[in-house]
């Protein structure tokens, strides 16, 4: 992102800001590293504090129907108050630390459509605050989410697209206010089967994995064959053939519904 201006309220002459990251691709639990750059401008001014953050492009549904909504999900404020001089270049370092929940973007170096997902900053000066331009990052898989992911391109899936859905996942460990859906073409031998949805709420130890088929809006229930929640080790994921276990789950719910 190139300097830019701040809002008007700084007044003519004021300071421009640039954030900088020094590599964009992370894992969640990881940190993005980078800094703030504060370009002075005519006249001396006052930062009362740097902030830089997380923000994602969620899906909110209301009774009036869907709308999209930039929801910040994490903040990290940087250093205290100090003072920039005209022209100078006050620079301030961060490392800023990525929730165990922030959803994938990029799969097998590719964009997940759909995802909308960086690095904001904000600047106070004089009571007042200016938020940047998001600073897109890649958010790749954990080995444990890229072994799931990869089960079901063995079995043939398709990515279909990903959303942000405003809400819970009951019985889940969630705390973001929102999660992540990633769907699926289901290939012919699966005849039947529109798409699956998958979900992880992950933390440090374990994440959650949600499955669905046939997906109703609003529906996240254990009382259907069509939805299945585990847990998965993030340290012994690698004892389970992921492929076996989907195509199991899948035809014992095909078998029962006639599909197979």
């Amino acid at each position: 992102m190139g300097f830019k201006k701040l809002m008007a309220a700084f007044g003519a002459g004021g300071a421009s800001v640039e954030t900088v990251l020094t590599e964009p691709n992370v894992v969640p639990g990881g940190v993005v590293q980078g800094e703030v750059r504060i370009q002075g401008g005519s006249v001396a001014q006052q930062i009362e504090s740097v902030s830089v953050g997380l923000q994602a492009r969620v899906e909110v549904e209301s009774n009036d129907g869907e709308y999209k909504q930039d929801v910040q999900f994490h903040k990290q404020q940087l250093g205290g108050t100090f003072e920039v001089q005209p022209g100078a270049v006050h620079t301030v370092p961060f490392g800023l630390d990525i929730p165990w929940e922030t959803p994938v973007t990029t799969f097998m170096g590719q964009h997940l459509t759909g995802m909308n997902v960086g690095v904001t900053t904000e600047l106070a000066i004089a009571r007042a605050v200016d938020s940047g331009d998001l600073d897109p990052v890649n958010v790749h898989p954990l080995p444990a989410q890229q072994a799931i992911l990869d089960a079901f391109g063995q079995l043939g899936f398709r990515f279909k697209n990903a959303d942000l859905e405003r809400g819970h996942i009951r019985g889940t460990r969630q705390r973001l206010p929102f999660y992540q859906e990633i769907e699926f073409y289901a290939p012919q031998q699966y005849r039947g089967l529109n798409q699956v949805e998958l979900s992880f709420v992950a933390d440090a130890h374990e994440m959650d994995v949600v499955l669905e088929m046939d997906k109703k809006p609003g529906l996240f229930g254990e009382g259907n064959d069509s939805y299945r929640a585990f847990t998965v080790s993030l340290s012994s994921y690698r004892e389970t053939d992921w492929a076996a276990y989907l195509n199991q789950w899948l035809a014992e719910v095909g078998g029962r519904r006639n599909w197979l």
